[in-house]
């Protein structure tokens, strides 16, 4: 499944680059993720939990930087993701390209995800789409947070571990975005010329 996202943050692609580099300061942006350790061949281990109703469902990762061009402001990820009960995995490819924009950075990022077991169960493409849309929300949030810490704010590790991603939180989401793109193809363009 091929998803992309887009956002932008206030500060240059270089600034923002830093971050995305440093396994500390990101991995606690992303929503139910949590940093385990970086080894000595640079590869981050990290944990992440999802919980969709009763059944809760924790990976374990590992995510490489595979490619990286600072003057291009390119990067690629390699993740791979086990369910820690054997219940399924996710493998995914992320690029992501990091261009100035109106005094910032615009961040598009494309992942190509594969899934399997119960993990290819979760739902439809357009749900997970949905869901995906959610979490790179939060992330960007948490990256314009991050990005305007001061120095000293920033070496201040997260006091608490990032909390599960619910289940029902990101149902609601994928319901009202199935819902608005359900309403904006039943208006066409006359209808909205003349409201």
């Amino acid at each position: 499944m091929n998803l992309q996202h887009e956002f932008d943050v206030p500060e240059s692609p270089q600034a923002t680059l830093e971050l995305l580099l440093n396994a500390e300061r990101v991995v606690p942006c992303l929503p139910g993720a949590s940093l385990v350790e970086v080894t000595g061949d640079g590869t981050w281990k990290t944990t992440m939990t999802v919980k969709l109703g009763p059944v809760a469902m924790e990976f374990a990762n590992d995510v490489r930087v595979v490619e990286y061009d600072a003057a291009t402001g390119k990067v690629r990820l390699d993740l791979n993701g086990r369910e820690k009960r054997g219940r399924g995995s996710a493998v995914a490819t992320v690029d992501a390209q990091l261009v100035p924009h109106e005094g910032g950075t615009r961040v598009t990022m494309t992942s190509d995800v594969r899934f399997s077991g119960q993990a290819a169960q979760l739902g439809r493409p357009s749900v997970i789409e949905d869901i995906s849309t959610r979490l790179c929300d939060e992330f960007a949030q948490s990256l314009r947070r991050r990005l305007s810490e001061t120095p000293a704010a920033a070496e201040t590790p997260e006091p608490a571990p990032q909390k599960p991603v619910s289940g029902l939180s990101l149902i609601g989401a994928a319901l009202r975005g199935a819902l608005a793109r359900i309403f904006s193809f039943r208006t066409s363009p006359r209808e909205k010329g003349s409201q």
